[in-house]
């Protein structure tokens, strides 16, 4: 599946993203996101999945100023952010940076980098909503399926790293992520609000089971299901909010699901992302900046390397 036009794709999407790099580690780009966390700790993601690891491969480098720019991020109490580039939810940041330095510290083992990942990972513990879910902010007060995902998936990459994550905790994701399935088998935003189910949703909630220790089951494959409705098509164009939100968990999700699902949607993910590339290497994400269409999608089209454990079957 990793065809030579792909491998190339990737090599320039790489290429065009370590240009971008700011000279203190960061990535992003507009009034909004620059030197975002979540961004940046992404694009470091995108690196990984290609092989290149902290001080080793061409991009190592690259990799090293990241994990510099997210530990120098992190504050005393654990939260990862940049008061200038917090973003509508800076939660989401703190997710994605968790999961970045938990991948970092599973190749590495650096005191630094486990100290400060023990204290991010303590942060997205005790803010658990009542709920069991996660929000915006730092607060226990309410929850969305969005932002939990990314912290139910940085818990399980911490665990993975061998840093301790109470199960009570992840009993309650469960229950919260199983809240927000609605009859259809698609999942929409928030438990307590009934709304219609949505594509990026939907494969959050699938992504954020299996983070659980869910793989399967008929309520799962029920949700399996409905994705597959929303599989790319060269002759169906879609307007879909949150492209590469909803395509970085879709591909996770049809990955676990394996089978025909997965031969099916990867190869059509990956011509659709190769056709959308600009000839400059990037991909692009108005909603947010290039550096995060970019990274993104080079994420997307590395899932089957499988160099990074919280993306392995």
């Amino acid at each position: 599946m990793m065809t030579p036009v792909t491998i190339g794709s990737i090599e320039k999407g790489l290429e065009f993203l370590a240009s971008r790099q700011h000279t203190d580690g960061s990535f992003g780009s507009g009034s909004v996101y620059q030197r975002n966390v979540a961004v940046s700790s992404l694009s470091g993601l995108a690196f990984i999945s290609a092989g290149h690891t902290p001080g080793r491969g061409k991009y190592g480098d690259v990799v090293d100023r990241a994990v510099a720019f997210i530990l120098g991020s992190t504050r005393a109490s654990g939260y990862i952010i940049q008061d200038e580039s917090p973003s509508h939810g800076p939660m989401y940041g703190h997710g994605f940076a968790t999961m970045f330095l938990a991948e970092v510290y599973g190749m590495t083992e650096q005191k630094e980098v486990r100290e400060k990942l023990e204290k991010a990972v303590k942060l997205i513990i005790q803010t658990q909503s009542k709920e069991g879910g996660w929000r915006y902010y730092p607060e226990s007060k309410d929850a969305d399926l969005s932002v939990t995902v990314c912290q139910i998936m940085a818990l399980r990459a911490a665990r993975n790293a061998g840093i301790f994550v109470p199960k009570n905790t992840v009993d309650r994701c469960i229950e919260y992520v199983e809240k927000c399935q609605n009859s259809d088998g698609g999942f929409r935003y928030q438990s307590i609000k009934q709304s219609e189910s949505l594509f990026p949703l939907t494969a959050a909630g699938i992504v954020a089971l299996n983070s659980s220790g869910i793989y399967d089951g008929p309520e799962l494959q029920r949700s399996v299901d409905h994705l597959m409705r929303y599989l790319p098509h060269p002759k169906i164009v879609r307007y879909e909010g949150h492209y590469f939100y909803g395509h970085y968990y879709g591909v996770q999700a049809m990955w676990q699901a394996g089978g025909s699902e997965w031969e099916q949607w990867y190869p059509a993910i990956r011509d659709e992302l190769v056709r959308k590339q600009y000839a400059n290497g990037s991909w692009d994400d108005p909603q947010i900046c290039t550096e995060y269409g970019t990274a993104m999608a080079c994420i997307i089209l590395q899932i089957p390397n499988q160099y990074i454990p919280i993306f392995q079957r």
